[in-house]
């Protein structure tokens, strides 16, 4: 049986068999619903939650000891994230959002504490998850985050605030980032798990977004949040390691959601064009028209190619942060550029909400805005290459 080729790269069997149920569960259970998501605004799409974690598409990224998929391998994780954000970029986000929080217990975390916080992530009806690290004022310079935590015996109290914490308005679980030596940026950043109702931990209202409507984001007010020393990840000053590669790796699975919303983009706008006539023709005959669908189809290869890349390089343990960057920059900015071309080509309709091309193109701009702007990406690799 031919083997199914992405990347240049020949998929497992056990790759091919998660590309299905991603592809599948996409196709049944999340495109059908983006457009009462989007228009839902903030509300948690429960039921999309609970059909994917009956599947484990919610916990595959999670070591099997622990009850997850076993999926730990980046190039695989980003196969399946770019076909469930085929279906909707933000409930393909979504989805996988407790990867997100795994990523920094499996780094910093004991073995007690791993078994503690993710063996319930791979439950029937798991917790959502939130990672703390944006502020008010600390974005993408995470270095310079203000929230403090300070040793009070067997404890840390914590003392802050953080912004756009996706999952926030509805997280049962944080992983809240803080430093215990303000004015030495990352010298001192240390994180810690804290659950929701903590004495002082106080969730914002959800922010009102221009896209990505799925994923509610929230402040937190933290106010003399006492946090056992048994739920701080690593040691003192280990937190920004932590951070660090599960930024690189993040902005690698934010490549592959970038490259499944360009995939949906063209294909909607392929579909339109071989059906919409103009002047008497198939748009898709029209010489403009179908030099902007090769376009798309290059931006959707490239972005796909300059992922894989990075995956594969995170996955032999290689340094990959210019890498990363490069993926992210590259795959966010092409999916930007694919969701305007099908809004262009849709014409009237597309600037309408009768097509999923004008949320997409919403949905886009935020994936050249999250884990480092593009500006912060350009740095990312000037330095690389400075160095």
């Amino acid at each position: 049986m031919t083997r199914e080729v992405r990347g240049g790269v020949a998929m497992t069997e056990e790759q091919s068999a998660f590309v299905r149920l991603a592809r599948e569960f996409a196709a049944a259970e999340i495109r059908p619903r983006a457009r009462e998501v989007d228009e839902a605004d903030h509300a948690l799409p429960s039921q999309v939650w609970e059909k994917a974690a009956a599947v484990g598409l919610t916990s595959f990224m999670i070591p099997e000891e622990y009850g997850g998929g076993g999926v730990t391998d980046l190039v695989t994780q980003c196969l399946v994230q770019e076909e469930l954000c085929h279906g909707d970029v933000s409930i393909g986000n979504l989805t996988t959002s407790a990867g997100f929080f795994a990523a920094p217990v499996l780094e910093l975390g004991s073995e007690e504490q791993k078994r503690r916080f993710l063996a319930p992530l791979c439950s029937g009806l798991p917790p959502l998850t939130a990672l703390a690290v944006t502020e008010p004022g600390a974005g993408s310079d995470a270095a310079s985050l203000t929230t403090r935590a300070v040793r009070d015996g067997d404890s840390y109290v914590l003392n802050g605030q953080k912004a756009w914490i996706s999952n926030g308005p509805y997280a049962d679980l944080f992983v809240i980032f803080a430093t215990v030596a303000p004015g030495t940026r990352s010298k001192g950043i240390t994180a810690f798990v804290v659950p929701r109702g903590t004495r002082g931990l106080t969730v914002g209202r959800p922010m009102p977004k221009m896209g990505q409507r799925g994923i509610a984001c929230a402040e937190l007010f933290l106010e003399d949040v006492r946090v056992p020393v048994a739920d701080r990840l690593g040691e003192e000053g280990q937190g920004f390691r932590g951070l660090m590669r599960t930024f690189d790796a993040s902005r690698i699975l934010i490549g592959a959601a970038c490259t499944g919303l360009s995939r949906a983009a063209l294909d909607a706008t392929l579909a339109y064009a071989r059906e919409r006539e103009q002047f008497g023709v198939k748009i898709i005959e029209h010489q403009a028209v179908a030099f902007r669908l090769a376009d798309m189809a290059a931006k959707v290869d490239v972005s796909h190619l300059v992922t894989m890349r990075a995956a594969r390089l995170f996955d032999a343990g290689e340094n990959v942060t210019q890498e990363s960057a490069v993926a992210k920059l590259t795959a966010s900015e092409h999916a930007m550029w694919c969701t305007w071309a099908a809004v262009q080509t849709h014409g009237g309709w597309g600037y309408s909400r009768e097509y999923l091309v004008e949320k997409w193109m919403r949905d886009a701009k935020l994936e050249e805005i999250e884990e480092g702007t593009s500006d912060i990406q350009r740095l990312i690799i000037s330095r690389s290459l400075r160095s």
